[in-house]
């Protein structure tokens, strides 16, 4: 994992939402998140989704956390968009304030494995070795060009850090 210290400006997303935990989420077939995201992908909601920014980079989001990485959060599977406006019934809207991040780049790696493995690293770390401590209010993945080959996917995982 590459890791480098970035700053982003407010980020706005629309896409589906569902409330989860880790311990959910153990079991992958069992969890809400994988039936999440295929209903995202094989109902081509993305395709739905007014004011994309760049279309067919995907944000997965983590927020909303009730504790630390062991409580339940929020997760959102979407794309950044430049307007609110005309939501198709069903999307969600979500906006992560700036904030400093912890950006660790991925892969190449096959899914799941290029994005279980770093999340397993992360929530590890001690905070020096984080880069700063984890702030919990929103953490992401982005999937783009780099993630078409599923076997070779390079992804960056951003973790959220107090300034």
């Amino acid at each position: 994992m590459q890791k480098t210290t970035t700053q982003l400006p407010e980020i706005h997303l629309v896409g589906l939402k569902i409330r989860t935990s880790n311990k959910d989420e153990s079991n992958f077939e069992k969890g809400k998140m994988f039936p999440c995201i295929q209903k995202y992908f094989h109902e081509g909601i993305f395709e739905t989704i007014p004011h994309r920014k760049h279309p067919g980079t995907t944000f997965c989001v983590y927020t909303d956390y009730e504790s630390d990485h062991n409580g339940e959060y929020t997760y959102l599977i979407g794309e950044e968009v430049s307007s609110f406006e005309q939501l198709p019934e069903g999307l969600e809207k979500h906006t992560i304030k700036p904030q400093t991040y912890t950006k660790f780049t991925n892969g190449p790696a096959p899914m799941p494995r290029v994005v279980k493995e770093p999340w397993h690293k992360i929530w590890e770390m001690t905070d020096e070795e984080l880069g700063g401590e984890r702030r919990y209010h929103a953490d992401f993945e982005i999937y783009d060009e780099r993630a078409k080959d599923h076997q070779n996917v390079v992804l960056d995982i951003y973790i959220g850090i107090k300034e």
